[in-house]
């Protein structure tokens, strides 16, 4: 995509100002509706009614502050509990807004980040809502005593952009039964944001980084990290378009290349790697790609967790440790929060341990590409971008039930390629993206109980094509393909434990300006081996929903 297309991608907003009100709460997908909807399912609950918390109601965003609330645990459910989950809705009225980004805060932690839908304003003036959420049963520690809330949704109204967003939520807990086991969570929740009520910091470049410095107890067993990463700007929203700084006059695209890759690390070692999922906002490219279905976790970041337990005993040391994550890449900027989740050895007050490998290293993207000047008019180019990397990362910690080593190992393959026709007049224009991040990871855990593996394999590919017959005078013609596929699976001293498979696929297409082929499809699966399985196709044409296919795939 052209600068140019990406500029006009973004300020699609026919001139028709509205009146402006609250639109209605979200409702069940409904054939006919334009508004927002996905396939995505509900959390899944344990049985039981939940106590329920609210943290706010019916607020109205309509400018840049944060707007804060207290939070405290449910009186009637003391925690621990069994699961709880954050349930928001959000809305925007009818009009002309750009995409927003929406986060929720608690003592300083994410418990939410997202995005929103934007709203129509002519020929008919439309609001949306939507449901949104998450399991945050992990950041149970963080919830059990009053917390300050902050909910953050950025938004801008004048006489052009005129609709205020809206917004409710609220944490539902579910008790743990009588005799019953409750799940295994964190002890510790410590956030890694922008200030000790929550927040994003935005990096600009590869070298700034969010950073922290914790003297974390003394006792910590297992560690692991949420990181989102949200790419935004000029450069970085649309990062897997971009080509490189030289190319980017003559192929009228962004600079900074088509690689962005999150890095971790432990006072200055290498301790993570964050590969970045190319979310695609309701505003990008094309805003009535999605109408009314958005692109694959546009309003629902899934966070990437980080395994820092081969760290374990030397955060134990009872010395200040600095954590810190940088983007390899970054162009302009990225929003960015993490999560710092400890385990302890509740058997005894002092660990010790050490890494024993770490072969992480840098990053060192392949890109092969023209030299500038053998561009000619129509600059036609064919550039290729690839990553491949595979680390061990390993160490073990001595605990009150035995030293127990914890290996981790990680191949994450990336690849980008571009296929560009760039005219200077009013010829053909042409963009095609093949994209795909590939994760292979294995946890391996030896000593203090039986012999232990967790298997993660996920797949990301998204393809976009671009085509305007005349270089975007009038018009072009967008079709696009992503997914979100994960399969997970856990052995104990060799026999087979849990496992689970998700897949979130989508497909849109859309004739700028007049909007013959407008469609959309989000096809949602999940199955794991509790036996629950959800199945969800959705297909939209003409900014509507024409079709609810459920339980394809599960037996019934």
């Amino acid at each position: 995509m052209t600068s140019r297309s990406l500029l006009s991608g973004l300020v699609i907003f026919i001139a028709s100002l509205a009146a402006q009100a609250q639109p209605a709460p979200q409702s069940p997908p409904t054939i006919g509706s334009p508004n927002t909807v996905t396939a995505d399912p509900a959390v899944p609950r344990p049985a039981g009614t939940p106590c329920r918390v609210r943290l706010f109601t019916n607020v109205q965003f309509a400018d840049f502050s944060p707007k804060t609330f207290g939070y405290a645990p449910p009186g009637a459910c003391p925690g621990p509990w069994q699961k709880v989950v954050l349930e928001a809705d959000y809305s925007v009225e009818p009009g002309r807004q750009f995409d927003r980004t929406a986060t929720l805060w608690i003592g300083g932690v994410n418990v939410y980040f997202g995005t929103t839908a934007e709203p129509t304003a002519t020929p008919v003036t439309i609001g949306r809502s939507w449901h949104v959420e998450r399991d945050i049963t992990d950041y149970t520690a963080v919830l059990l005593a009053p917390a300050a809330g902050r909910a953050e949704l950025g938004n801008l109204v004048n006489s052009t952009f005129t609709s205020s967003l809206w917004g409710t939520a609220e944490l539902a807990f579910y008790p743990i039964e009588k005799h019953a086991h409750g799940p295994t969570v964190p002890d510790a929740v410590v956030p890694l944001s922008a200030g000790p009520t929550g927040g994003t910091l935005p990096l600009s470049n590869p070298s700034q980084a969010l950073t922290a410095t914790f003297q974390l107890p003394t006792n910590v067993e297992r560690a692991v990290l949420d990181v989102v990463l949200q790419h935004q700007g000029a450069n970085d929203e649309f990062w897997y378009t971009c080509v490189p700084s030289e190319l980017s006059g003559p192929l009228e695209s962004c600079a900074g290349g088509a690689f962005r890759e999150g890095e971790v690390s432990i006072d200055g070692q290498p301790a993570g790697v964050v590969p970045i999922f190319p979310w695609i906002f309701t505003g990008g490219i094309d805003p009535y790609l999605w109408r009314p279905i958005p692109a694959v976790q546009a309003l629902n970041f899934v966070p990437y967790r980080v395994d820092l337990t081969p760290f374990a005993g030397v955060l134990s040391d009872g010395k200040p440790h600095t954590f810190a994550i940088r983007v390899a890449g970054n162009s302009n900027y990225f929003q960015t929060t993490a999560t710092l989740m400890l385990f302890l050895d509740h058997g005894a007050r002092r660990v010790t341990g050490e890494v024993t490998e770490n072969t992480i290293g840098s990053p060192s993207p392949t890109i092969v590409a023209p030299r500038p000047d053998q561009l000619a008019d129509p600059a036609v180019a064919t550039v290729t971008t690839t990553s491949s990397r595979s680390f061990v990362l390993a160490g073990w910690v001595l605990t009150s039930h035995g030293k127990v080593r914890t290996e981790v190992r990680q191949t994450i393959d990336f690849s980008n390629l571009q296929n560009l026709v760039v005219p200077s007049g009013a010829s053909t224009f042409v963009q095609k993206i093949v994209q795909l991040t590939s994760i292979a990871s294995v946890t391996s855990v030896s000593g203090g109980g039986p012999p232990s593996q967790s298997v993660t394999n996920m797949s990301w590919p998204l393809n976009v094509q671009i085509v305007s017959p005349d270089n975007f005078n009038t018009g072009w013609t967008t079709t696009i393909h992503q997914a979100y596929d994960r399969n997970d699976s856990t052995s104990r001293a060799g026999e087979d434990g849990s496992s689970s498979v998700v897949s979130n696929s989508g497909d849109w297409a859309d004739d700028y300006p007049t909007k013959t082929i407008q469609s959309g499809a989000q096809r949602y699966f999940s199955a794991d081996s509790d036996g629950r399985c959800y199945s969800r196709s959705l297909a939209a044409r003409g900014g509507v929903l024409t079709s609810i296919v459920d339980g394809v795939g599960c037996g019934h």
